[in-house]
């Protein structure tokens, strides 16, 4: 709940987030994967998009910002794009579901910034008590290149834009 403070040229703060890697065993539903650690350090060397939403399953999240990612991932992959990367607060378990139920599979991972940590470490957190979410991540988007803040896209209102699919595709 404080100012943004990432900016473009910044090394991105090290961090860990928290995911359940898409395997073909997941697609029958009757397993839930195990959650294993995703460090900030296994993008070095590497083109990230990292894409935050307040909440999976959530209006905007779910129909709106995250699948023109995977509708355009050949495209993001011949803009250089490694790793396309949704975070939220929510836990490792609600995005794998989250993700098996918008078919991201392997090509968009969904992690965990558990209590927005990592995310307010940038300035992106917000509180969102008052509708009984409490801390989430706020709608953004970077571009990583080799562990450097490339673009920054943070939403000051409802809706996605600068924080969408052809936005960061138009920066790239």
């Amino acid at each position: 709940m404080s100012e943004v403070k990432v900016q473009v040229g910044d090394t991105i703060p090290q961090g860990s987030f928290t995911y359940i890697p898409y395997s073909p065993e997941l697609e029958n539903h009757s397993a839930c994967g195990i959650p294993v650690k995703l460090s900030t350090d296994e993008w070095k060397g590497k083109k990230v998009v990292l894409v935050a939403v307040p909440g999976a399953f959530t209006p905007t999240c779910h129909a709106n910002h995250v699948p023109p990612f995977l509708e355009k991932y050949e495209e993001f992959k011949q803009k250089g794009v490694d790793v396309i990367a949704i975070v939220a607060a929510n836990d490792a378990f609600v995005l794998s579901g989250w993700a098996r139920f918008l078919g991201l599979k392997d090509k968009v991972i969904a992690i965990s910034d558990p209590d927005a940590r990592w995310s307010a470490q940038l300035g992106l957190s917000q509180d969102l008590s008052a509708r009984d979410f409490g801390t989430r991540t706020k709608r953004y988007a970077l571009v990583i290149d080799d562990l450097k803040v490339k673009y920054v896209g943070v939403e000051s209102a409802a809706g996605v834009t600068v924080s969408g699919a052809d936005a960061i595709l138009a920066a790239l």
